[in-house]
């Protein structure tokens, strides 16, 4: 990721703030329409704190992105617990998919294609550092066409 490219994560995610609440609940039901089978990761969550610790996650991660001392060790831990929660190698493209279209529900207009670019390239650099927690190493590469 460039520095331009971090820039346009975190200006385009502080207008993204009026809408964080109903953001979470925006990408879960993306993800669900996308995947289907994905509820099973959630059978015994409280949807309203998941959606709640989602944003907090993005929110983290994003002020992060400057600091690859804090970001890598931190997003890793998180792609180990996922690994727990039963997370599988190809949920990620499905949640890059459901990311970027809530962003741009946010966004509107303002989601222009530097600042999709932009968001593609941190979830890629997001999924693989969590892939890598997880002891997964799949190519970030193959995985470029279905977030674009």
């Amino acid at each position: 990721m460039t520095k331009e490219q971090r820039a346009l994560v975190r200006e385009s995610w502080l207008r993204c703030q009026p809408t964080l609440r109903q953001a979470g609940a925006q990408f879960y039901e993306r993800l669900f329409a996308l995947d289907p089978a994905a509820r099973r990761l959630f059978a015994d969550t409280d949807m309203a704190a998941q959606q709640r610790k989602l944003v907090g996650m993005l929110t983290e991660i994003v002020a992060q992105l400057d600091r690859p001392e804090a970001l890598v060790p931190n997003v890793s831990a998180l792609g180990r617990q996922h690994g727990h929660y039963g997370v599988r190698d190809a949920d990620y493209e499905t949640v890059g998919t459901a990311l970027l279209w809530t962003i741009e529900q946010s966004l509107g207009d303002g989601f222009t294609p530097a600042v999709r670019q932009a968001w593609t390239e941190a979830y890629l650099l997001v999924a693989t550092l969590m892939r890598r927690g997880a002891g997964r190493t799949s190519s970030a590469g193959a995985r470029t066409n279905a977030l674009t």
